[in-house]
């Protein structure tokens, strides 16, 4: 049995949307073991008692319709849960599957020669914050002549449809393409989780990451208004991609048949090389805006 459980606060503002990427976030953790059935899911929902009731009822209802549209999508039903009261929203779940051996990829066999692949790009943290800006005038005056209110909300865009979108079609093509380990890029940007599969893995390896796909204009608020450290890797990401160390000689397939099915382009931003279990930024690092 594999089973996974996150949660987080809102951050989106719209309910229905923050639903749905609560439910993206937390099968992403399943996906990552290449778990794309996923049997069943629980949702864990803190209701906000600093809104009035009429709120409450009207956000409650969306961040349910968005986390059971997003867990149908995936082929999978919420079949309970557990409900809180909070001073804030708080949403997430639980996600369980029962599978065989063979049937899913640990995370701790990377080999030396293999390749990375990124299926998301990289700065929701970074978008989600300039949009935010948009609305606090005091912080907004920071990015004036760095970016502007059409470029925030396209970020922003690129954001939350990034967020908001299954890696189950990647989650599938783990198995089919080889892959020999693979993590999804959240809180701990995505140096910090190649860091934690470099050092779960059995061989010595070290990840070397030499390119990072960013959201446009990111870099520049990263390196104009606020350090979110993204260029050195470590910038936090919701519901973002998954990192996959796969044979050299399938990652062209991979990502070619990912982008047939999804739409969306992927990356391949680096190497597995012989190491101490530990992943780096590559000095000559190239950034490419999405």
């Amino acid at each position: 049995m594999i089973s996974t459980t996150d949660f987080f606060f809102p951050l989106v503002d719209d309910p229905y949307l923050q639903g749905r990427i609560a439910c993206c976030n937390v099968l992403s953790d399943m996906y990552a073991m290449g778990v794309h059935e996923v049997d069943t899911m629980l949702m864990l929902l803190g209701v906000a008692i600093k809104m009035t009731a009429p709120q409450r009822e009207a956000v409650t209802r969306e961040i349910i319709r968005g986390f059971n549209d997003c867990a149908s999508e995936a082929g999978t039903s919420v079949t309970g849960g557990q409900t809180t009261l909070n001073p804030w929203p708080i949403v997430g779940g639980t996600a369980t599957s029962v599978v065989r051996e063979g049937e899913f990829v640990k995370p701790t066999r990377a080999k030396q020669g293999d390749v990375l692949v990124l299926t998301k790009p990289l700065g929701t943290q970074v978008a989600v914050n300039v949009h935010q800006w948009l609305h606090m005038p005091e912080k907004w005056a920071l990015c004036e002549g760095i970016i502007t209110v059409d470029q925030a909300e396209a970020s922003y865009q690129t954001a939350w449809r990034s967020m908001a979108r299954l890696n189950r079609t990647a989650a599938r093509l783990l198995l089919k393409h080889q892959a020999n380990a693979a993590t999804d890029v959240t809180g701990f940007g995505i140096l910090g989780h190649a860091r934690n599969l470099a050092k779960a893995s059995e061989q010595p390896v070290t990840f070397k990451i030499e390119t990072l796909p960013i959201i446009k204009n990111m870099c520049l608020v990263n390196e104009k208004v606020r350090n979110f450290r993204l260029l050195l890797g470590l910038s936090a990401e919701t519901s973002g991609g998954l990192l996959v160390s796969l044979p050299a000689a399938n990652a062209e397939a991979f990502c070619r048949e990912l982008e047939e099915e999804d739409g969306c382009p992927c990356w391949i931003v680096g190497r597995v090389i012989e190491g101490q279990r530990d992943a780096v930024i590559d000095e000559n690092v190239v950034v490419v805006e999405v």
